[in-house]
């Protein structure tokens, strides 16, 4: 076993449903490259994103901290002059780079576009990709809010190459995540210093966009479902040809890898790219109860997957909760960092992966406008929980037993109320806790949202 430390890569999906891969249950497209990583490393069966929305998971997925706590606990706006991630909350990049990383970024980013909210001002040495919350696959421009009636933001061409702007019409972004992400790699390959290399790829966000070839592995599925199936096998396919650069490289056994989606998935009426007001049912959220937006488990339960062959036995399937923020303080426990430098909400993950050491029992909480969540073991507490945007609230107390009824079928409020009183407390004092450090820390500030549901 090598004392080297290793390197560190994280692939994030967009909107990719807890059901949206093979190894967790798709039985009409298959994931080879990710039902594969599962099984030479840790699948998840209980990872959670921290929040049902992009840039809030986002900022917990890179800080290790609850969004409120990190600064960002809505959807970012794209214009750029838009405000995010603030200059003061240290991500993975700037922890990293202290400890002598080399750090890149390729893909979508959705912190901010000011330029102290940019990739470059987080502690990444080298981008590529965009700062808003999507982009036309192929043009890469910022087309959200054209077809929506009032005033819209001007579309935007928003691709970008270590903070300058750049041209490349025509070119699938999922290609050119791969492409530059190989590139990243080999410049890495002859240097002394370990890298982080951070993959959030955009698909399969709207608008749904996938080249013929990949629409043509899935010919009998109907079109909804079709244009999901290629854009998650084109992010398969991306993450294949990336693995195969580090084989090439003498460097898959000692990287550190993690994969997840940022939140569950979408049904919004804008994938259909038809101008219908229709829901969108291409996505999955494997029978979970939601869907993006929601704090039930169908907006916030997502593939998780960690591999790290020198040091973590595959073949493992865990129940244990996680979550995004975990990350952080996994990879600092995993580069010998003194994570006691950082103020992190997250638990390392480590002696579970390594040595099968259980985790202290811990409550995770989720917040989204009025919505606030809590897990504690198999309880899930949700109050006021919606089932999909700008919906009504289904009800203003929800008590579920996951282990028995995963799907959140049944609302066990009345049947166990002390039970209730208990994780009301926690939620509501947590809750409590992060208004008033929004309020001291970030209240004031000029962040930009936009509206509920608007992405």
């Amino acid at each position: 076993m090598s004392n080297s430390r290793p390197n560190v890569i994280i692939f994030m999906t967009d909107d990719q449903g807890y059901g949206d891969l093979s190894c967790m249950g798709a039985d009409d497209f298959k994931t080879p490259t990710l039902d594969r990583m599962a099984e030479d490393g840790v699948r998840f069966t209980d990872w959670y994103s921290n929040s049902p929305v992009c840039s809030p998971s986002r900022a917990a997925l890179l800080s290790g901290r609850y969004p409120g706590n990190a600064g960002v606990r809505s959807i970012l706006r794209g214009h750029r002059t838009a405000t995010g991630l603030p200059a003061t909350t240290p991500t993975l990049a700037t922890m990293l780079k202290s400890e002598g990383y080399k750090t890149g970024l390729v893909g979508k980013w959705h912190l901010g576009l000011a330029e102290e909210s940019r990739p470059v001002a987080h502690g990444f040495d080298r981008t590529f990709g965009f700062m808003a919350g999507c982009i036309d696959f192929f043009s890469h421009i910022y087309y959200w809010g054209a077809n929506r009636p009032g005033p819209s933001l001007n579309p935007t061409h928003d691709l970008w190459e270590n903070n300058e702007e750049i041209w490349r019409n025509g070119e699938y972004f999922t290609e050119l995540i791969a492409e530059k992400a190989i590139e990243f790699i080999r410049s890495s390959a002859d240097s002394d210093q370990p890298f982080f290399l951070y993959v959030p790829f955009n698909a399969p966000h709207y608008p749904m966009h996938a080249p013929q070839k990949y629409m043509d592995r899935f010919p009998d599925l109907p079109w909804d479902r079709q244009v999901m199936a290629a854009m998650v096998s084109a992010v398969d396919d991306a993450i294949s040809q990336i693995q195969d650069e580090l084989e090439r490289q003498g460097m898959k056994e000692n990287t550190l890898s993690f994969f997840m989606s940022d939140n569950g998935p979408s049904r919004e009426s804008r994938n259909w790219l038809d101008g219908s007001q229709d829901p969108y049912y291409g996505g999955n959220s494997g029978g979970l109860k939601g869907h993006k937006f929601s704090l039930f488990d169908g907006g916030i339960k997502v593939p998780g997957i960690i591999h790290w062959p020198e040091r973590i036995n595959g073949g493992q399937v865990l129940s244990t909760p996680a979550a995004a923020m975990d990350i952080v303080p996994t990879v600092l426990d995993a580069v010998r960092a003194d994570s006691t430098n950082y103020e992190l909400d997250g638990t390392s993950l480590l002696n579970l992966l390594v040595d099968g050491e259980s985790l202290v029992e811990r409550s995770i909480f989720w917040e989204m406008d009025g919505q606030t969540a809590v897990r504690k073991g198999n309880w899930k507490l949700v109050l006021n929980g919606q089932l999909v945007e700008s919906g009504d609230t289904v009800a203003e107390v929800h008590l579920s037993d996951l282990e028995l009824d995963p799907s959140e079928s049944a609302n066990l409020a009345e049947k166990y109320p002390e039970i209730v009183k208990e994780l009301k407390q926690l939620a509501e004092d947590w809750r409590s806790g992060i208004e008033t450090r929004w309020e001291i820390d970030f209240g004031s500030k000029d962040y930009e949202y936009v509206a509920h549901g608007m992405v």
